[in-house]
C-alpha cells in the first residue's frame, strides 16, 4: 500500500533552517510529481511545493519563494525540503504525497506529517 513516512520536523527560531524528508513507498516513485503541503491550526492545507518525477522543474507557493527548496532523490524514493529563513507563519505540519499529473495528488491516505514550530 501507498505510505508516506515524513520526518525532520522541530522547533526551531526565527531565522532558522531545517530540512524535511519524505520516504515513500507502494508506487513507483521516479514517475510520479511529489508534493510538500502543510497544515496549520485554523487554515486551510496549502500547497508548499512541488518537483516533477524527473526532478527537472519546481514550484513553490509565494509564501515560501526564495526560502524553501524542494528536491528528490528517485535511487531512495525520497522527497525533501530545505527551508532556510524560517517565520513564525511556516509553523504546521508539513506532509507529502504524489501525483501523476502536475496539478494534483493521487492518493488519499496521507502520513503522520511532521511538525516545524517557528517561534521564538
Amino acid at each position: 500500500q501507498v505510505q508516506f513516512v515524513e520526518s525532520g520536523g522541530g522547533l526551531v527560531q526565527p531565522g532558522g533552517s531545517l530540512r524535511l524528508s519524505c520516504a515513500a513507498s507502494g508506487f513507483t516513485f521516479s514517475t510520479y510529481h511529489m508534493s510538500w503541503y502543510r497544515l496549520a491550526p485554523g487554515k486551510e492545507r496549502e500547497l508548499v511545493a512541488r518537483i516533477m518525477n524527473s526532478g527537472s522543474i519546481a514550484a513553490y507557493a509565494d509564501s515560501v519563494k526564495d526560502r524553501f527548496t524542494i528536491s528528490r532523490d528517485n535511487n531512495k524514493n525520497t522527497v525533501y525540503l530545505q527551508m532556510n529563513s524560517l517565520k513564525p507563519d511556516d509553523t504546521a505540519v508539513y506532509y507529502c504525497n504524489a501525483g501523476t499529473r502536475w496539478s494534483t495528488i493521487d492518493f488519499t491516505s496521507w502520513g503522520q506529517g511532521t511538525q516545524v514550530t517557528v517561534s521564538s
